[in-house]
Order: C-alpha cells, then structure tokens, then sequence
C-alpha cells in the first residue's frame, strides 16, 4: 500500500499541470440518473490533487477529498482553496475516516485500479447514505484513433517501466460486477486535451511508470517524444483523445 501511496508524490507538479479535466457534461448524468442536487455531499476516494472534486465543487456540493499521499492531499487544498466546501481528508479507500451514512455519493476518478477491493467495498458502504451512488470514473486515452495516438501508445510502451501492470484499462465490467454486487451502468463521453510539446511532456511524467530525470532513460525519452511531436503538430498543437468512462450504480 505505501509504494502505491508514494509512487505519485514526485509527480504533483505535472499532474496538477497536464492532467486532463472531465467533461460538464457528467453533471447532466449524476443528475439525470443519480439524482444529484446541490445539496448532494462527495466523497472523492483518491482525490489526488483535486481534478475531479473541482466539477462537483463547481455545482456547488461539498466534497471531502480523500487523499493518503500527503503531497497531492496539499496540492489538492492549494489548488481548490477558494472552495469552502472542499475538506481535505487524510484518508484510504479501505479508512476513509468519515463518519456513518455521511455523504450520498462515493465518486473514485483515475484511482480504483488502486484500491484494495474486499475492503473498500464495505467502507464504501458504510459511508453511504441509504440512497447512495458510487461512481467510478475514468480518462480512458484513445490508442489507435490517428497515427499520433498510435506511436504515442508504442513510445510509453517502450519507456514505461511498469507501463503494462499499472494500466486501469484491466479493469472490466467482470471485475467492477464483482466488487458492486449488482447491475452496472455505463456512460462515455468524448474528451480532448489539446497540448503543445511542454504540455505533452508535462502530461507524460504526470505517469508514475514514466522514467524521471534521474533515469539514464530520460534524455532519449524525450528526445523521442519530440520528434513524435513535431512529426504530427498543426500549429504547435496536438490533441489527445479520451473516453470519458463512468461506471455507477448502489451497493
């Protein structure tokens, strides 16, 4: 659990940076399907440095971020400091340190492949109130949409160091049905993040299975996403596309 907790802190910077925002358009659904109103209360597991706290915050709801890495748990309360309904926790997915029946939705973004399943599930269920929802949420990257995509895919393949056991796409439908124990929905939107080279570079080492500068690997790294870069740029821009995945459903 600890190198899981770690692996992020030299990261902050870039991910505070590059990495991508979820569409307004998940507002509509928790509303539409989930019953989300302002007074509707968050519970962010893995909250990291308050990317997805912000979209709800912004509705007006109060989140508790739930964050065990101290230094992404202190970029969060920086970067969402003009929210007073942010409240920034230092907690886990299995110890969330809230109190019984305390928030109507449990929401976990880019952070579930991380979780220790069995003893999620019952915290998750004991932080809920009655009518609850738990919605995991995730920025699936689009590997083979455009060339682009495709040799950025093939280049965090050949410099990642644990590229391949790390990824969230291995988690499926099979491995969500046995952790919620009950039917699952599914909603997809389209989203894109448009970068130049500094912002592309920034949203890679934002990864923790990218080498770091210390690494002997770094400097022909980026020299190869350079070249990658320049090889498909339109004015000094590139865009990375996404499925915006969200998983929801009560437990």
């Amino acid at each position: 659990m600890s190198d899981t907790v770690e692996r992020f802190s030299n990261r902050v910077e870039n991910y505070v940076k590059y990495r991508p925002s979820y569409p307004s358009k998940i507002l509509d659904l928790f509303r539409r399907e989930m019953n989300l109103t302002e007074d509707s209360v968050f519970a962010d597991i893995g909250s990291g440095t308050g990317i997805s706290s912000k979209i709800f915050l912004e509705n007006g709801n109060a989140v508790f971020g739930i964050e065990p890495n101290r230094a992404m748990r202190e970029a969060a309360e920086m970067f969402l400091r003009d929210f007073p309904k942010f409240k920034s926790v230092d907690g886990t997915s299995e110890n969330t340190n809230l109190a019984d029946n305390s928030v109507d939705f449990v929401v976990a973004a880019q952070a579930f492949h991380w979780f220790d399943k069995e003893k999620t599930r019952p915290e998750f269920k004991r932080i809920l109130r009655k009518k609850g929802f738990v919605a995991l949420i995730w920025n699936e990257r689009q590997l083979d949409t455009n060339d682009f995509l495709i040799e950025y895919e093939n280049h965090l393949k050949k410099f990642g160091t644990d590229y391949e056991k790390v990824r969230h796409d291995k988690i499926d439908e099979n491995i969500l049905s046995d952790f919620f124990q009950t039917n699952i929905q599914m909603k997809t939107f389209l989203n894109i993040q448009t970068l130049d080279f500094e912002g592309l570079k920034g949203r890679m080492l934002s990864a923790s299975y990218m080498p770091s500068e210390k690494d002997t690997l770094f400097a022909p790294m980026i020299n190869e996403l350079k070249s990658l870069f320049e090889n498909h740029a339109e004015n000094g821009k590139i865009q990375i596309l996404y499925n915006t995945n969200i998983f929801f459903t009560r437990i």
